[in-house]
């Protein structure tokens, strides 16, 4: 008789670990550009299944594994910026995007800890807790260290029947409604009696039809016949060579061409940080082409550096110039990219942290939309688009709204893809148009609906043109915002741990 020897803790555990990683990726699978929807909630019943029976210490370790998995496939992107254009080795590149992963995982560490100590063992825990308790944490992402709101699988709703709940409750609400379908089919699978099928089928057809049912909905109307004209500048200047001294006049001369032709157009707009220098030195350039635009009937829309006057400081800036009037300066910095946190210490220490134009101080709360001749433009530069409440705070008091990135930081990956389908959800939760200028694509013209009614190939040289139209009214979403969804997530969990108090355990089996 051979005795067979008994596997190690190591070894059983390896399985669950691989499957953590495994579900956590598949919450990049859900999101542009691959947009398989299902996968969001597969993911979530897998998740939920590696944290059903497991000891606090392993649900801490699977979670971690799972934010590792999520991240790791996620935000790989950020590897690009740091190694093509931050000059890291691939070695340092690759420490540095794993710490930055393996870091945003902490997180997911966190919420596995939290539901197995509090939720697990209740049938409304994992009912309603796990739900609440994954809003919350994406919640926590939007404002935590400054925020970093990437990720989250209400964005997955997009071109399915759900994406009619989100000019009603927003990203965080559809994210909500997506974790508890989750939930409904891993009771379902856990039960497994025609009665559990039942209840559970037909909660989660209730969500998605009338999801369907709500995209019928007129939330807003449009305040005339005749839309804007547009025309968006990509001039595709590469990168590394943007801020080098010697390019800067055949630049100017770049985007003095570009513009020319789309001159009579009711807006035109430049991309992030278009000229590379301030806009208090470039009047000998700019004052004439505004001159021009104006007589043409134009406004001209700029990204430009902006010098603080009587300061050292300086912003990332939006002008409107032309039949254009106002400025906004940048509120939510990219940190290391657009200010190094630590500045003292990492300042010069790699090239990385010495990046060109990485000092810029952010600019101040409720700043006014600016103008294109009489119509108000909510203005929202890089990543300040993925920030819901951000974007919804001045999206209410415009007519129209306008997004301008450099994601030329980011080459050929998948982080412009993600920031465009964003882009798309603000647009349908505010019930507004979105005009997005970048330098090297997507630029896009997105309808209300989050519909994109044209966009640009990437890493071409273009003009984009189309139309935009000004609307009237208010999304339900735009009024009152993202407060009731995590209000009712926190109400969730305290009935939930009151069931809890009361005796209602789940029975397993």
């Amino acid at each position: 008789m051979f005795l067979v020897a008994k596997p190690r803790h190591w070894q059983r555990e390896l399985g669950p670990s691989l499957l953590a990683l495994f579900a956590g990726s598949l919450i990049t699978l859900s999101l542009a550009p691959y947009d398989i929807w299902p996968a969001a909630i597969l993911s979530c019943c897998l998740y939920m299944a590696l944290l059903r029976d497991c000891p606090v210490r392993l649900a801490v370790w699977r979670g971690w594994l799972f934010g590792v998995g999520m991240f790791g496939t996620g935000i790989s992107w950020v590897y690009v910026s740091i190694h093509e254009h931050g000059h890291a080795s691939v070695l340092l590149a690759l420490s540095l995007t794993t710490l930055f992963c393996a870091a945003m995982a902490l997180l997911h560490a966190l919420f596995a800890w939290v539901y197995v100590r509090f939720l697990r063992h209740l049938m409304a825990g994992m009912l309603l807790g796990f739900p609440a308790l994954w809003v919350l944490f994406e919640w926590l992402r939007s404002w935590f260290l400054t925020g970093f709101p990437w990720l989250y699988i209400g964005y997955s709703t997009l071109d399915t029947w759900a994406q009619g709940w989100v000019p009603v409750i927003g990203v965080f609400g559809v994210s909500l409604l997506c974790a508890f379908s989750a939930s409904c089919i891993y009771l379902a699978y856990m039960r497994r009696h025609v009665q559990a099928y039942l209840v559970y089928g037909t909660m989660i057809a209730s969500i998605w039809l009338i999801g369907w049912q709500l995209q019928q909905a007129k939330w807003v109307a449009a305040a005339s016949a005749t839309p804007l004209s547009v025309g968006i500048v990509q001039p595709n200047i590469p990168q590394e060579l943007k801020w080098q001294r010697e390019y800067y006049e055949p630049t100017l001369a770049l985007y003095q061409s570009m513009t020319e032709p789309l001159l009579g157009m009711d807006i035109i707009l430049w991309p992030e940080s278009a000229i590379p220098n301030y806009y208090q030195r470039s009047g000998e350039f700019l004052l004439p082409l505004a001159s021009k635009a104006r007589k043409q009937g134009s406004a001209l829309i700029i990204g430009i550096p902006w010098q603080v006057e009587g300061s050292p400081n300086y912003h990332n800036s939006i002008v409107a110039m032309g039949n254009g009037s106002g400025q906004y300066h940048k509120q939510r910095l990219v940190p290391f990219g657009e200010y190094v946190p630590l500045e003292s210490l990492l300042r010069g220490l790699i090239a990385f942290f010495n990046l060109p134009m990485s000092g810029f101080s952010p600019g101040p709360a409720n700043q006014q939309p600016i103008l294109a001749h009489d119509f108000r433009l909510s203005p929202f530069i890089c990543y300040e688009i993925v920030y819901p409440e951000l974007v919804r705070k001045y999206a209410q008091q415009a007519d129209l709204m306008i997004t301008i990135s450099n994601d030329s930081w980011f080459g050929s990956s998948i982080g412009p893809l993600q920031h465009l389908q964003m882009a798309r959800m603000r647009a349908l939760e505010n019930g507004r148009y979105l005009i997005r200028g970048t330098n090297n694509g997507i630029s896009a013209i997105i309808d209300e609906h989050g519909t994109v009614l044209t966009q640009s190939p990437q890493f071409e040289r273009l003009n984009l043109v189309g139309e935009a139209q000004v609307m009237l009214g208010a999304t339900p979403y735009s009024r009152i915002g993202s407060l009731p969804v995590i209000v009712l997530c926190w109400v969730l969990l305290g009935l939930v741990l009151v069931a809890g108090s009361l005796g209602f355990k789940l029975q397993h089996g």
